[in-house]
């Protein structure tokens, strides 16, 4: 285990330094971003496969066991993954927390699944909490992007869905709780349009993928991935007190990508404000200084409008 403290302002270091275990090491750095402190880690671990678990996240006790029984028997597969959901505070030793859990692999089979189409549309997984990658496609993908400062991970997953497929674990509890703080990333950029343009351009000019897909599907893809992204900044404005600006943004979501659901909830949207906060669902605004429960992985794109 390699713990990069990024220039953080609490105690991480002295934390993680009290143990006393010759398989931990700790490294302390300027703070230089995400996507810097994984690729020191990756660089300092020679590890038949890795994960990344962000600060305020956690695994359940069984996660690193059950994905890594998942990924051995699946030499072809570049990962295997499992599901996850909110910490609300109150998680079981077990793993469970009284939040939703969230799955993404279909099927609980062992069978490796072709991610690629999934994940061009938007980010399906949470972070890394709950992936193991194999030291393979670690070498042959390289780092995470720097220079992406919001959905670097998205990035990054695609690149490994270009190499092969994501083997899902036959697990019915979450591998990974996880926490969303007010100062967090999420919270600060999910409702600015503009925080989404620098990954889509990373994603979407890509010489592989656009070799892989044609030039039709990609723009298609991208077409989509937009709107999903703009219901995401007219959710999150809404959840943060701009609803009028939110609606428009659900509106144009909508028109770029119509389905029911997004029109009922659209319809929802205006019934919100006058229900108890608890049954507002999707839109349910931020209470402060708690965990931001419900609220989706971070999906990078420029608005659908």
């Amino acid at each position: 285990m390699v713990v990069v403290d990024d220039g953080s302002a609490d105690d991480t270091a002295q934390a993680a330094s009290a143990f006393r275990d010759p398989r931990l090491r700790v490294i302390r750095q300027a703070n230089a971003g995400v996507s810097a402190a994984r690729n020191r880690g990756m660089a300092l671990l020679d590890a038949d496969a890795y994960l990344f678990l962000d600060a305020d996240d956690r695994l359940s006790p069984f996660a690193i066991a059950a994905l890594a029984a998942t990924l051995k028997p699946c030499p072809a597969a570049v990962a295997s993954f499992g599901g996850w959901c909110f910490d609300s505070g109150d998680a079981h030793a077990d793993g469970f927390s009284a939040t939703r859990f969230r799955w993404f692999g279909g099927p609980m089979r062992p069978t490796p699944i072709d991610m690629l189409g999934r994940l061009l549309t938007c980010n399906r997984f949470v972070n890394g909490g709950h992936l193991l990658i194999a030291k393979s496609a670690i070498r042959s993908v390289g780092g995470f992007r720097t220079d992406l400062r919001f959905g670097e991970d998205w990035e990054y997953w695609i690149r490994l869905a270009l190499l092969g497929r994501f083997v899902p674990v036959r697990e019915h509890r979450p591998l990974l709780l996880v926490r969303s703080r007010p100062e967090g990333a999420y919270r600060r950029m999910a409702a600015d349009p503009r925080s989404f343009d620098a990954c889509m351009g990373a994603i979407f000019t890509g010489k592989a993928l656009g070799a892989r897909v044609g030039p039709a599907a990609l723009r298609h893809a991208r077409q989509r991935a937009e709107a999903e992204n703009a219901w995401i900044v007219g959710r999150e404005m809404i959840r943060q007190g701009r609803v009028a600006d939110g609606r428009r943004w659900l509106a144009a979501s909508v028109r770029a990508a119509p389905s029911a659901k997004r029109l009922t909830l659209v319809g929802a949207s205006w019934v919100a404000p006058r229900l108890p906060t608890a049954w507002r669902g999707p839109f349910r605004p931020y209470a402060a200084g708690t965990e931001s429960e419900g609220s989706d992985p971070i999906r990078a794109a420029s608005p659908a409008s």
